[in-house]
C-alpha cells in the first residue's frame, strides 16, 4: 500500500471515532509529502530521521512528530500494511520546555504602529491591527480568531462565540468595551465587502477571502521585523503570533497577583476562558516567567509574615 493511502486510512479511522485529529493529520500529511508516493514498506530509518529533525536540533516538536508516527505505525502493522516500524528504537531526551515570548507594552505599541505600512501584504492595515488587538485582548488561539464568522461576533453584548475549538468545545469569550469598539470599527469597514452571510468569515484578506492561519503568521513575521521585535536568548524561534496568547495569560495572572486576588481559586475560570481542558495547562503559566515567579515569591513572603494567605 502506498504511504498516502495508509495515512488516509488511519486518519479516517481516528475521525470515525469522533476525534478531530487535525494536528496529527497535518503532521502525517507533511510526512508523506516529504517522502513522496512511495510504498509504506519502503520507508526507512534515514527518511524518518530526515522528517523528524533534518539537520536541526532535537525539539519538543520533534517528539510530537515522533508520537504521531508511532501511533500511525501501530495502526499500519495491525492492519497488515507493513510488517515493521522504521522508527528509532532509542529516543533522545526531550528538551526543556520552550519558554514563550511575553511582549512588553512598548513592543505592542511598535507592532501596532507597524500595521500602518501594509502595501506589500495580503492584509489591510485595519485587518492586521484588529487581529493583533483581538489576540492580545482575549488570548484566543490563532485558529480560533481566523475561524470567527460574522455570526460569532456579538458587538451588542461584547461576546465572541468560539465554536468547537481545539478540543471540540464551544465557549463564549467577553471582549470588554475597548476591544468591542475596535471590533465594531473593523466590522463597519468589513461589512462594505461582500459576502455578508452570517456564516462567512469575520476577518478577511484584501481579496475578500477568509484569513488563514498561515497568512496571519506570515503577515506577523513582516510586522515583527518592521517593528524590530526580537528575542536575544538561545530560543530557537523568534517571537510568534501565538505568543500573544501567552502574553494575555501572563498579564492576567500578574495583574491578579498585584491585586491580591486568590489566584488558585481563579485558575479554573481562566482555564475555561482560554479553552483549556485540563487546569494543569493553565497552572503551567505560574512558573513560566520571572515576573510571575517574583509575584508568587512576594505573595509567599506576605503569607510568611502573617499577611495575605492566598496561594
Amino acid at each position: 500500500m502506498k504511504l498516502p493511502e495508509a495515512v488516509a486510512a488511519y486518519v479516517a479511522y481516528k475521525q470515525s471515532l469522533g476525534m478531530r485529529f487535525a494536528t496529527e493529520a497535518r503532521t502525517l500529511k507533511s510526512f508523506y509529502r516529504m517522502l513522496g508516493n512511495i510504498d509504506i514498506r519502503e520507508v526507512d530509518a534515514d527518511r524518518v530521521y530526515a522528517f523528524l529533525a533534518g539537520n536541526g536540533p532535537i525539539t519538543a516538536f520533534w517528539h510530537r512528530k515522533l508520537s504521531a508516527l508511532r501511533s500511525f505505525y501501530r495502526f499500519a502493522i495491525a492492519r497488515g500494511y507493513t510488517t515493521s516500524s522504521p522508527l528509532p528504537l532509542t529516543v533522545p531526551k526531550e528538551p526543556r520546555t520552550f519558554v514563550p515570548y511575553i511582549y512588553s507594552r512598548e513592543e505592542m505599541k511598535r507592532l501596532l504602529a507597524a500595521t500602518a505600512d501594509r502595501e506589500r501584504c495580503n492584509l489591510s492595515s485595519l485587518t492586521c491591527r484588529t487581529l493583533l488587538l483581538l489576540l492580545y485582548g482575549t488570548g484566543l488561539r490563532i485558529g480560533e480568531a481566523v475561524g470567527l464568522n460574522l455570526a460569532d461576533v456579538d458587538l451588542d453584548s461584547g461576546i465572541l462565540c468560539i465554536r468547537e475549538s481545539k478540543f471540540y468545545r464551544t465557549r463564549l469569550v467577553p471582549t470588554g468595551p475597548d476591544l468591542t469598539s475596535v471590533l465594531a470599527q473593523y466590522a463597519a469597514e468589513r461589512n462594505k465587502w461582500p459576502p455578508l452571510n452570517p456564516d462567512v468569515a469575520f476577518l478577511l484578506t484584501k481579496r475578500g477571502q477568509r484569513l488563514s492561519r498561515a497568512g496571519a503568521e506570515q503577515a506577523f513575521k513582516h510586522l515583527r521585523d518592521r517593528a524590530q521585535v526580537r528575542r536575544d536568548d538561545s530560543a530557537r524561534y523568534q517571537p510568534r503570533l501565538h505568543d500573544l496568547r501567552h502574553t494575555y495569560t501572563v498579564t492576567r495572572l500578574v495583574s491578579w497577583y498585584r491585586e491580591g486576588a486568590d489566584v488558585q481559586r481563579l485558575l479554573p475560570q481562566l482555564a475555561t476562558y482560554l479553552g483549556h481542558v485540563h487546569i494543569a495547562a493553565t497552572q503551567h503559566y505560574l512558573t513560566m516567567t520571572p515576573e510571575l515567579l517574583r509575584q508568587a515569591s512576594l505573595r509567599f513572603e506576605r503569607y510568611a509574615r502573617g499577611g495575605d494567605n492566598h496561594a
